[in-house]
């Protein structure tokens, strides 16, 4: 298997095709590529609900489309894609969607590459959980596409740890590809236990410590969606909903904001650098809508954080 580049920084597309129309969007990718960018995050079902079919495909067809348009791409960028939580029809999800049984994996895989318009993906995810499959033949289809070549590699997005495990384990068993990598929402501050935060529909989609404890143990990736929590680190105009208010929190956000002020950055790029710098490293998944807030991202990425800095920030946390 070839060697991927590890990544400081995914675009995330889950709005391109709906929010934001080819020119946004292809704005955003050329831009991405033009800075060193390489890792495309999207996914089968993006963005069902803002389409007026109650459908997704609209994110993977506008990259299709991109890439049709700059064929030379195709080597410079690394494709992801999630499958498993299409909706069956408008308005089933979350009871019912395409799910992690071989047919649908094998189906949903086929309906990526047509809109992607391309051979092979570089990951493919296992969206959200699917109790109703039986996990040894969602292992085999996954690790069938790696072994005949229509990804690199497979990961297990919003999923507990125990299941990851287990699915690890029974790929070891049929001398399968392992799976290599995790993807949760995660960001420095961190909500109430418990607490129903707003846009968070999947029970295990918070990265937890064990997550990230198990992801250091076997030396799998992590990627961490909703980063910068909507905008609301830098943005006046958007509070932290209710989950984020908590003692904790006002210490940390102290701690970012004197970070911030000693580097002379926003606290989301504080973010973003605590982030890649953590143990293990957790790459930030961008879905910013405008190339100044990519270009803001960026600069985030490749901040280093004195130990100092890094020390209060921990310290906080």
């Amino acid at each position: 298997m070839a060697t991927m580049p590890t990544p400081q920084l995914v675009l995330g597309t889950m709005y391109f095709g709906t929010r934001l129309d080819d020119a946004e969007s292809f704005a955003l990718l050329d831009r991405f590529v033009e800075a060193g960018g390489r890792w495309l995050d999207t996914a089968d079902c993006y963005c069902f609900w803002e389409a007026e079919s109650g459908h997704g495909g609209q994110s993977e067809a506008v990259i299709g489309r991109w890439l049709a348009a700059n064929p030379s791409m195709r080597s410079e960028v690394r494709i992801s894609t999630k499958i498993g939580a299409e909706p069956q029809f408008p308005g089933g999800f979350p009871e019912h969607v395409g799910g992690l049984s071989a047919q649908a994996i094998r189906d949903a895989f086929l309906g990526s590459r047509d809109r992607l318009g391309v051979d092979s993906v570089d990951l493919l995810w296992a969206h959200i959980e699917d109790r109703s499959a039986r996990l040894e033949e969602t292992v085999e289809a996954m690790t069938d596409l790696v072994t005949a070549g229509a990804t690199q590699a497979t990961g297990f997005s919003n999923h507990p740890t125990w299941i990851v495990e287990r699915a690890q384990h029974l790929a070891r068993g049929l001398g399968r590809p392992a799976f290599t990598a995790l993807q949760h929402s995660y960001s420095y501050l961190q909500p109430r236990p418990y607490a129903p935060i707003d846009g968070q529909d999947h029970r295990f989609g918070m990265l937890t410590d064990e997550h990230r404890d198990y992801a250091r143990s076997n030396g799998l990736d992590v990627w961490a969606y909703s980063p910068l929590l909507q905008g609301r680190y830098d943005r006046d105009d958007r509070d932290f909903t209710s989950a984020y208010e908590h003692i904790g929190n006002e210490r940390r956000l102290a701690a970012l904001r004197q970070v911030a002020d000693e580097l002379g950055v926003s606290p989301g790029q504080v973010v973003l650098a605590w982030l890649v710098g953590s143990t293990p490293s957790i790459t930030p998944m961008l879905g910013g809508s405008t190339v100044e807030q990519l270009d803001a991202a960026l600069v985030g990425v490749q901040l280093t954080l004195a130990q100092e800095q890094r020390g209060l920030l921990d310290a906080a946390s």
